[in-house]
């Protein structure tokens, strides 16, 4: 049923300032984009999607605090990523936490008000070394 993550969405009222920190982060020029409406960026092993939409296009009544689901990225340097991310203006949303079997998590609420995990996985890093990346 499920076949993979498509796209995260994280929405913004500065839609443009969102699209250059996200550009800064990532390392990378959006790949697609809507004018005034949405950007959207490939990025790592499989090339996920991260989309950034404006947010006068939110559905009528989502929330504008933190809060809800959140999707971890995996990164290979959890306190490195951690620091990047508050470097370029994120503020802490949980502090790492080292969980069980080399797992660990953290997150961050970026400049525009949206949720950003941040992940140590051994399960990504082993898929990856059986599948290869895109």
């Amino acid at each position: 049923m499920f076949r993979g993550m498509a796209t995260v969405t994280y929405w913004a009222e500065d839609f443009e300032g969102a699209k250059d920190w996200y550009t800064e982060l990532l390392g990378v020029e959006p790949y697609f984009q809507v004018p005034g409406a949405y950007y959207e960026f490939r990025i790592g092993d499989y090339h996920h999607e991260l989309g950034i939409l404006n947010r006068q296009f939110a559905p009528e009544g989502a929330p504008v605090e933190p809060g809800g689901e959140v999707l971890y990225w995996a990164v290979d340097d959890l306190q490195a990523a951690l620091d990047r991310l508050m470097e370029l203006g994120a503020k802490e949303y949980q502090p790492i936490r080292e969980l069980t079997q080399g797992f660990a998590v953290a997150s961050v609420v970026d400049p525009f008000g949206n949720v950003l995990g941040v992940m140590r996985n051994p399960h990504y890093l082993e898929v990856l070394a059986k599948t290869g990346p895109a």
